[in-house]
């Protein structure tokens, strides 16, 4: 598992093989069960993840009181929270696992002496996130101009896993249409491919 640390580090820094092995050795790798909540929507976040095996999904409560996924974050992803512009620090979302999982695991109050003491660690965070932030400001605006049917077959060619992997429901809310709606659209590109 920690092979995938070693090609980030390799790929976002120039450190030596002794430098990368010191901050493996410093990192911590948990698992974690399907169905653990890393937090929950309104708490304060005090740690942040990398996935090295797994899905979480990430998830709002609206004023309805219904669930609405907004992304889901499998291997080699960074679940990075924004929130320290929020008087109380607390998360917009809640994060759940919808498979046993195996991450890194950082402490956000240990972040600064981590980078202090690995100065390219830093760098490589901030490279990974802004590629990310890019990434989901693109899909985002996709996502946007796309119909419902679009929406599933950019899906299906950037994360085809995830339609095996996510239970249909949360899919669906994910894609924005009912689980009824996606139903009928795999059907229709299903007899399409025939």
């Amino acid at each position: 598992m920690k092979d995938i640390l070693y090609k980030y580090m390799s790929r976002w820094t120039s450190l030596n093989k002794e430098d990368q092995q010191a901050i493996v050795d410093e990192i911590r790798v948990e698992e974690f069960k399907k169905g653990t909540v890393l937090f929950k929507q309104g708490e304060a976040p005090t740690k942040c993840y990398f996935i090295l095996k797994g899905c979480v999904r990430q998830y709002s409560i609206d004023e309805d009181g219904r669930e609405v996924t907004s992304n889901f974050y499998t291997e080699e992803q960074a679940i990075a929270i924004f929130n320290h512009h929020k008087p109380d620090k607390s998360s917009d979302y809640t994060y759940t696992c919808i498979e046993d999982s195996v991450m890194v695991v950082g402490d956000l109050d240990m972040e600064k002496d981590m980078y202090d003491k690995h100065p390219q660690l830093e760098m490589m965070t901030r490279r990974m996130i802004e590629e990310n932030f890019s990434q989901v400001q693109e899909e985002f605006a996709a996502f946007i101009a796309s119909s419902p049917e679009e929406r599933f077959k950019t899906l299906q060619m950037k994360r085809p896993s995830l339609i095996d992997r996510v239970p249909q429901h949360q899919l669906a809310s994910y894609l924005g249409i009912t689980p009824e709606s996606l139903s009928r659209i795999k059907k229709r590109i299903h007899q399409d491919l025939r």
